[in-house]
């Protein structure tokens, strides 16, 4: 998608430890007229997939699958990263690594909100390594839902993550693939 491609390369800054901040248009401040047209590419690619649900991780993806949902017209369920007093006994449950934030977070859902009836679609913000989409993906799996695949909008395409989920079966639709990032800039594939 060049839209994201062109904020990449103007807004986006190359951090130490291949990491790639966007957070002046993408996870923390939120440019929603991207994230609009972000919506409408993903619904584009997904729309003959009669996708019921969209689920994402929180913190970064809900802003980007809460405006996609609004051109699927169906709900979106995000994954806590913490279970509080008024989430329910009766949840499904993953383990993910943050590429990010170097730790291991258990992801949860409360069973009211996945079915086997669900078609879902996942949505999140980057695809590095694949363990947040690999736990996500272990959610609906658990739902006896059907996953339809994942909407990406950034996937380092230099990191395994990608090649993993595709290898698994996993239809993964990102719209900006990175193939190599350097103090030089960024490439894509």
């Amino acid at each position: 998608m060049d839209l994201l491609k062109k904020r990449i390369l103007l807004d986006g800054k190359i951090l130490p430890g291949n990491v790639l901040k966007v957070d002046s248009f993408l996870n923390h401040q939120m440019d929603i007229s991207l994230f609009s047209e972000m919506g409408k590419e993903f619904h584009r690619r997904f729309q003959d997939d009669n996708v019921t649900k969209i689920l994402t991780i929180e913190a970064s993806g809900i802003g980007i699958a809460c405006i996609a949902a609004q051109s699927f017209g169906v709900p979106v369920v995000f994954a806590k990263k913490s279970k509080s007093i008024n989430l329910p006994e009766d949840v499904y449950t993953s383990k993910v690594e943050s590429f990010t934030h170097g730790r291991v977070y258990d992801i949860i859902v409360a069973k009211d909100y996945l079915s086997k009836d669900d078609r879902v679609l996942i949505i999140d913000d980057f695809l590095a390594m694949g363990h947040a989409l690999l736990g996500l993906s272990k959610l609906v799996i658990d739902a006896g839902a059907t996953l339809i695949g994942a909407g990406i909008a950034i996937e380092k395409g230099f990191q395994p993550g990608g090649a993993l989920l595709r290898n698994q079966g996993i239809r993964v639709e990102s719209l900006a693939i990175i193939s190599s990032m350097d103090d030089r800039g960024v490439l894509f594939a």
